[in-house]
Order: structure tokens, then sequence, then C-alpha cells
């Protein structure tokens, strides 16, 4: 197979079984054919010394570590679907090491401007009650995108203070849930989503769209970015703001990490950690409260 062939069959598994979006599909694309610019062999031929010399011919173009980094995974990604395809039996890409980034952390909310942007949510219109209760349970219990969508009333368990959250791999974990982010959810439930006509296979979905079906990852982001833009907040805020802000507030209000961990659904401490930086005021005030030469 040629590079046009392989290529053109690879697009459509990334649009069709990875659900990628059209702009991360085209950015995959021209990091390959950069790689096809620079090799004069097939795709199936190439070998992990001809990578190597690629990417250090583009590491002198003076690109940044997370421009290289991208450009890698890119291939990493395209070689392992040669693989599962059978079309290689090996990955000429996977002993090829990443760069050392910097920890980009992402914009965190204060609980003002959490506040302000659900002052922004008409609650005249039909669906107000629903983004009110979206919001709140995402920052309320720091869910991933897609374990709110997937939410179920049958995981429920407020008597107990509790939602069955699935996770990545379809990993159960408990999630404790405040009265506050009770009190949003059951007003949508029990006012507004009982008058809707619920589709056949949606009616144990808690959060639906007006057609009666489960909402999707596309209109949690464009409801989250509509509301921050009408509040007039600058920050890059996506669904998964809510989730940093989770856990940001609750380590900043005494929160133990391992805590943390569990309510976020890491496997790895340290992922916990990267989500849950400490600023320069938190670390001062730490040592100057708790080290035992500040205690004299």
């Amino acid at each position: 197979m040629n590079w046009e062939e392989i290529i053109s069959e690879y697009q459509s598994h990334l649009k069709l079984e990875k659900n990628l979006s059209d702009n991360s599909i085209e950015a995959y694309l021209r990091d390959i054919k950069k790689l096809i610019d620079f090799s004069d062999q097939p795709p199936l031929k190439i070998q992990q010394n001809q990578i190597e010399e690629f990417i250090y011919q583009f590491a002198k173009l003076d690109y940044s570590p997370r421009t290289q980094a991208r450009l890698i995974s890119s291939l990493k990604s395209f070689f392992n679907y040669l693989q599962w395809e059978e079309l290689r039996d090996d990955n000429p890409s996977e002993l090829i090491e990443t760069p050392k980034m910097g920890m980009k952390l992402p914009d965190v909310l204060s609980e003002t401007e959490i506040d302000l942007i659900i002052e922004q949510i008409d609650l005249s219109e039909a669906e107000g009650e629903r983004n009110r209760a979206i919001i709140e349970t995402l920052y309320g219990c720091g869910l991933r995108v897609s374990e709110l969508i997937e939410l179920k009333l049958s995981h429920l368990f407020f008597d107990e203070n509790y939602i069955l959250v699935i996770g990545k791999g379809n990993k159960q974990r408990l999630v404790p849930i405040s009265n506050h982010t009770i009190k949003y959810i059951n007003i949508y439930k029990d006012q507004v989503r009982i008058h809707q006509n619920i589709q056949n296979g949606f009616e144990d979905h808690l959060f639906l769209n007006r057609r009666g079906r489960s909402l999707s990852r596309v209109m949690i982001f464009t409801i989250v970015k509509q509301l921050t833009e009408k509040a007039g907040i600058k920050k890059n805020v996506s669904p998964h703001t809510f989730r940093h802000c989770f856990a940001t507030h609750l380590l900043k209000n005494g929160a133990d990490l391992r805590s943390i961990q569990m309510m976020l659904g890491h496997e790895s401490i340290s992922t916990t950690e990267i989500y849950t930086h400490l600023d320069d005021s938190m670390l001062r005030e730490t040592v100057l409260k708790f080290h035992p030469r500040n205690q004299t």
C-alpha cells in the first residue's frame, strides 16, 4: 500500500473510530505529511532510524518542545494504527522519547467567577434549570464530560449523598454529592425533565436535550462557552475547567490529595498533583504555619 491509500484509511479511522474533530484530524494528518515529505520510503518500510533522523531535523528548526511532542504523538498514533491493522509487525516510533515540557496549568476559576457564570443562565427558558444543574454537577462532583452525559437516574443515591460514576475504562466509583448540588438536580429532574417526551433507550439518562435524548459532548462545551462569554470572563474555560476547580478548591480548603484522587478517579496520584496545583500564596502560608522553625 502507498502513502495515499493508507492516509485515506487512517483518516477514516480517526473520524469514525476515534471520533476526533475535523481540526484534530487535520493536525494529525499535517504531521504525517511532514514525514511523507521527508522520507523516500513507503509507510510499511520506514524504520526507526529514519524517524529519529526526521525528528532530529524537525527539532533543528527551533520548534517548541510542545510542538515536537505533538509531532511524536501523531507518529506513534499513526504507526499504532498500522500495527493494529496488521499492516506492520512493529511500531518504529515506539521507543522514541518525547521531549520534556514544563507543566502547562489550565485556567482556574474563583468561586465568584463560577457564581457569575451560573448567574448568566436564563431560568425562564426550558433548558435553564437543566443547564444550572449541569454546571453545579460539573463543579460540585468534578466529573469529566463523558461521565456527566452518561450519568443515570439509577446512579443517584441522594439519601446517602453519593452518585455512582462510570469513568474511563468503565471503572465505577462513588463520588460524594452535596445537598446544594442535589437541590438543583432535583429541581431539574422533578420540575422540568418529568414533562419531557423521552425517547426509547434514554429513560434512565439524567440530562436530556429538547428531543428527549442524551446530550452530546459538543453541546456541553457549547453551553459552557456561551455562559462564559456572557459573563465576560476572558479565561479559557471548558467543562473540564470545573473539574480542575473542584480539585483545586477542595485542596485549598484542606482536603487531602488521596481523597481528591479517589473522587476524580485518577489511577496515579501524580495525575492529581497536576490538577491540584498550589498557588504561591498557599505554599507560603503552609510553610509559615507548619514548619517547626516558624513555631517559635
